[in-house]
C-alpha cells in the first residue's frame, strides 16, 4: 500500500487583521440583507424615528441607510470602525443582560472590511456634520442634519469569491425589504422607507395610540392579517422582583382558515428582537394541533417580553438566535397565550363585535361567547343544548357515561334511532353546560317557547330553519344564513366535553400476549428508561429487552390493532424531543378525536328543528367550535349582501 505525501509543517503565527475582520465578516454577512439588519440595528438604538433605505442592484451595487437618531460625536466615528467598539455593552454584566439590538461591536469593522464604507454623522454637540472613509480614514466636514448615514458599496468587492454565490437583484432586493419588514413589525413608532433604483418600493409611515401596532401589522402584512386573527394577550403568574410578570405574550395569532401552505407569516420576537427560535416555533404550533387542517401553517405575530437577563442573546453572530434560561416556562407561555386566544368561538366574538359596532379583536376572548349569548339571555330564554350525563347509569361502562343523552322528558322528542351511528343519544332542549360563570352573571330562566321558534337575531349562529341532503344545517342569523356541517361540528363538541372529562385521568392499556421487541438505539434505551411513568400516563408499557433491544409490553386499549413497535418509536422520539406534558397532551388529544369521530352524530340522520337548535347553541358555548378536531370548518356565515349578489339584486 501506498503511503500518502506527509504535508509540511506550517508555523503558528498570528492573522492580519484584515482577514481576521474577512473570516468574521463571513459570519456576519452572508447577502446585502445582513448588512441592511445590522445597519438598521443601529439605527434603532441610536433612537431614529425615521430610517430610509436606498439600494442599487438589490444592495450589491449600493447600500445607503440613513437616520435621524442621536448621531456620533466627532472623535468617536474613527473608533466606531474599530472591531469590537461598541457604545452598547461595557462589562460582563451588561452581557448578561443586553436591551440594545446590537452589542458585539463587530457589524461595522466587518462590513468595512469587504465593501468601500463612508459614515457620516453629526450629533447634537456638533455644528456640523463628520463624513469619515473607511478605507483611508479620512475625517472631514460635511452637511448634514442630526443622524447618521452609512454608505456601503460594492459588497464583497474584496471577497470575489463570496459575491458569486449572491442571487439576482430582485431575490436580494427581497431579502431586503423582509429585513426592513421585520423591524417595522416591532417598531410602529418608526417610520420607514425604502427606495431602489430610485424608485419608492415600500414605505411604513410611523404610528402612535392604543391601536398603532394592530395599524402596523396591517400596513406591512395587508389588512386581511387584522381582519382573520385573534389578539393575544397573555401574563404569566410568576412575577419578577419590580412586579412585572416573569414572561408576557402578546400580539395576533391569525384563526385557522387564514393557514397557509407555507410559513413565511409567522413572526416572533423577544424583547423587540426578531428570533427564529424551536421553542417558540414548537409552542405556538402546538397551540394549533386542533385546530388545523393537515400540514398547513399557522400565521402569527408574537411579541414575547421577559428578564433580559433570563435570555443569552450572545447565541450567534447574526443575534438571529437565543437560548432561554427556562425553556419549559417560554413554553408554556407562548402556548397558552396562543390556546386561550383560539379558544374562544369566534361566532361569539363576531356577534358582540357587530352588536356593539366595534372590531371582534376589541374584545377579550375570555368571554366572547357569552357575550354574544347576552342579548339572549336578557330576553329569559332557555338555552337549548346537548345534555351530557354528570354520573353513569347503574350498569354503565365508564366510556359509555361520557357520552350524550336526552332525558326522558314528555316535553322533547323520542330519542333518535341510533342504529349504525355510533351515537348514544339525541339532542334536547335543556340548559347547557355553559362557560364558566362570573359574579356577575345572572341564571338564565327558562321559558316553555320552542327553541325552534327564537328570533333570528338573538343567536351568533341563529335560528335552525332545516336539514339539507342529511349533511348540513342551514340557519338564519341577523346576518344572513349560516351553513353548519353537522358532524364536524357535533365532534368538536364531544370532543372538547372528552377532553375536560379526562383531564384527571390516565389513558386505558391492553397488555400484549406476546411483547413487540425491536431493535433500540442508545437515545431510544435511555428515554425508554427515563420516562416510566409518563409512558404509563399514555397508556404504553416499553422495557429493555436486552441492552439494545426494547420490548413493548402494553399498548393503549383503542390501539390494539395498531403497529406496535411503530407507536413505540414515534412516542420515544417525541419524548426525547419536545416536554413530556406536550407529548402526553398530544397522545390523549389523539385518541380522545378518534373517540370523539365515532361518536358524532353522523351524516344522512335527521334530527329535529330542536336537536339543531340544540346543536347551534352547544356550539356557541364550545371552546374551538369553529373548526372540527381535524382542522376542518364547522361553518360558513353567506351575508344577505352575498345572497343578494347571487341573483344580482340591486342592479
Amino acid at each position: 500500500m501506498t503511503a500518502l505525501p506527509q504535508a509540511p509543517r506550517r508555523p503558528i503565527r498570528d492573522l492580519p487583521d484584515e482577514l481576521i475582520s474577512q473570516i468574521a465578516a463571513g459570519e456576519v454577512v452572508e447577502r446585502p440583507a445582513s448588512v441592511v439588519r445590522e445597519l438598521v440595528d443601529n439605527a434603532l438604538d441610536a433612537g431614529a424615528t425615521q430610517v430610509t433605505l436606498r439600494l442599487l442592484a438589490g444592495g450589491v451595487r449600493l447600500i445607503l441607510v440613513e437616520d435621524d437618531g442621536l448621531g456620533i460625536p466627532r472623535e468617536e466615528l474613527p473608533v466606531a470602525l474599530r472591531r469590537h467598539a461598541t457604545s452598547k455593552i461595557a462589562s460582563l454584566q451588561d452581557l448578561e443582560a443586553v436591551g440594545t439590538m446590537g452589542f458585539r461591536g463587530e457589524a461595522l469593522a466587518a462590513i468595512n472590511s469587504i465593501a468601500d464604507m463612508s459614515l457620516l454623522s453629526r450629533s447634537q454637540d456638533n455644528e456640523h456634520a463628520w463624513q469619515l472613509d473607511g478605507r483611508s480614514g479620512e475625517l472631514k466636514p460635511a452637511a448634514r442634519a442630526r443622524g447618521t448615514s452609512v454608505e456601503v458599496r460594492e459588497l464583497f468587492y474584496a471577497t470575489p469569491a463570496r459575491r458569486k454565490f449572491l442571487k439576482t437583484d430582485a431575490t436580494e432586493l427581497a431579502h431586503c425589504i423582509e429585513a426592513v419588514r421585520r423591524h417595522a413589525l416591532v417598531r410602529p413608532d418608526v417610520g420607514f422607507a425604502i427606495w431602489h433604483e430610485g424608485k419608492l418600493v415600500e414605505q411604513w409611515r410611523a404610528c402612535s395610540g392604543a391601536s398603532a401596532h394592530d395599524q402596523r401589522l396591517a400596513d406591512v402584512l395587508g389588512a386581511d392579517f387584522v381582519e382573520q386573527s385573534i389578539a393575544v394577550n397573555y401574563e404569566s403568574s410568576a412575577r419578577r422582583a419590580d412586579g412585572q410578570p416573569a414572561v408576557r405574550v402578546w400580539g395576533r395569532a391569525g384563526v385557522p382558515d387564514a393557514a397557509r401552505s407555507r410559513a413565511d407569516q409567522q413572526f416572533s420576537y423577544v424583547n423587540g428582537r426578531y428570533v427564529r427560535d424551536k421553542v417558540l416555533t414548537h409552542a405556538a404550533r402546538s397551540a394549533y394541533e386542533d385546530v388545523l387542517h393537515g400540514h398547513r401553517q399557522p400565521v402569527y405575530a408574537l411579541y414575547v417580553e421577559i428578564d433580559p437577563a433570563r435570555v443569552d442573546v450572545n447565541v450567534h453572530p447574526t443575534k438571529i438566535e437565543v437560548r432561554f434560561r427556562d425553556s419549559r416556562e417560554v413554553h408554556q407561555a407562548v402556548r397558552h397565550a396562543t390556546e386561550n386566544a383560539l379558544a374562544a368561538p369566534r361566532v361569539g366574538q363576531t356577534a358582540a363585535a357587530q352588536t356593539a359596532g366595534t372590531s371582534d379583536e376589541a374584545s377579550p376572548p375570555a368571554n366572547a361567547a357569552l357575550k354574544g349569548n347576552k342579548a339572549f339571555a336578557q330576553q329569559g330564554w332557555a338555552q337549548p343544548a346537548i345534555n351530557f350525563v354528570a354520573n353513569k347509569a347503574p350498569g354503565a361502562s365508564d366510556f359509555e357515561a361520557l357520552w350524550p343523552v336526552a332525558p326522558a322528558s314528555t316535553n322533547t322528542p323520542p330519542p333518535l334511532s341510533t342504529a349504525g351511528s355510533g351515537f348514544d343519544g339525541g339532542f334536547s332542549p335543556v340548559p347547557a353546560a355553559s362557560p364558566a360563570p362570573t359574579s356577575t352573571q345572572t341564571p338564565v330562566q327558562s321559558s316553555s317557547q320552542p327553541s325552534s321558534q327564537l328570533p333570528a337575531g338573538d343567536w351568533p349562529l341563529g335560528r335552525a330553519l332545516a336539514q339539507l341532503q342529511g349533511v348540513y344545517i342551514l340557519a338564519e342569523n341577523a346576518q344572513g344564513l349560516v351553513i353548519v356541517d353537522m358532524h364536524a361540528a357535533h365532534e368538536r363538541v364531544v370532543y372538547e366535553r372528552l377532553k375536560s372529562q379526562l383531564d384527571s385521568s390516565q389513558i386505558a392499556s391492553q397488555p400484549l400476549l406476546i411483547p413487540a421487541t425491536f431493535a433500540a438505539s442508545p437515545q431510544e434505551v435511555a428515554t425508554a428508561e427515563a420516562s416510566t411513568e409518563v409512558l404509563a400516563t399514555l397508556g404504553l408499557e416499553i422495557s429493555p429487552f436486552s441492552p439494545k433491544t426494547l420490548a413493548v409490553r402494553a399498548v393503549p386499549t383503542s390501539l390494539t390493532q395498531g403497529d406496535a413497535v411503530e407507536l413505540a418509536r414515534s412516542v420515544l422520539a417525541e419524548l426525547a424531543q419536545h416536554e413530556a406534558s406536550t407529548v402526553i397532551q398530544r397522545a390523549r388529544n389523539e385518541l380522545l378525536g378518534t373517540m370523539a369521530c365515532h361518536g358524532a352524530v353522523r351524516a344522512n340522520r335527521k334530527l329535529t328543528l330542536d336537536e339543531m337548535n340544540a346543536l347551534l347553541r352547544q356550539m356557541e358555548a364550545t371552546e374551538r367550535s369553529d373548526q372540527c378536531n381535524h382542522g376542518r370548518p364547522t361553518w360558513r356565515q353567506l351575508s344577505l349582501k352575498e345572497l343578494d349578489s347571487l341573483f344580482l339584486r340591486g342592479r
